[in-house]
Order: C-alpha cells, then structure tokens, then sequence
C-alpha cells in the first residue's frame, strides 16, 4: 500500500481533490457546497493541499466581492491519479484473493 498518498487518507481532501480534478478552476464556494463543508473545514483542508503542493488558492475580486478560486495543481493531479491506482490496485488484489479462496 505504499502508493496510497498521505494526503488523500482524509475522504475530505480526496472529495476535493476529485471535485477538482473535474475542472480547471473552481470557485471556493462551489467547492464547498458540492463536498458538503464550512468554510473553516475547505479552508483547512484547501492548505493542507496546498502545502503538500497540489492545490493551488487564488484570491480575487469579482467586481467588489472578494472571491477564492482552488485549482488541481498538476503535481495534484499526477498524485490523484497514483491514489486512485493504488486503491484499484488493493481491489483487484483483493478480488484475486477472494476467488482463491472460494469453495
């Protein structure tokens, strides 16, 4: 299991991870309505993406609101796709395990 990454084991980075990997920019709001968090809990699990180099936050404005953007970074992207390999890895080896042992 050496593949799994570290920073996908939360399912709450994962989710946004795979929200973002739909996309090439999503807006913080969207992100966290879709992934059902507050704002506190995107926020922290947005940076902890982020210092692990797979999300990148932008700010903004959109006229005079200011605004979030997250984006997949493609190192994020690059480490999603290994996560999720990994995972179908265990499934597979799991699904050669379990008729092996059919009677």
């Amino acid at each position: 299991m050496d593949g799994l990454d570290e920073a996908f084991r939360s399912s709450t980075r994962l989710r946004i991870a795979a929200f973002l990997s739909g996309c090439d920019e999503a807006e913080f709001r969207a992100v966290q309505e879709y992934c059902e968090l507050t704002a506190p809990t995107l926020s922290k699990h947005a940076a902890a993406l982020e210092s692990a180099g797979y999300v990148e936050v932008r700010k903004g404005h959109v006229g005079k609101t200011p605004r979030t953007w997250l984006t997949l970074t493609d190192n994020g992207r690059a480490a999603l796709a290994g996560h999720l390999a990994e995972l179908q890895n265990i499934a597979v080896t799991a699904a050669r395990h379990g008729n092996d042992h059919r009677a």
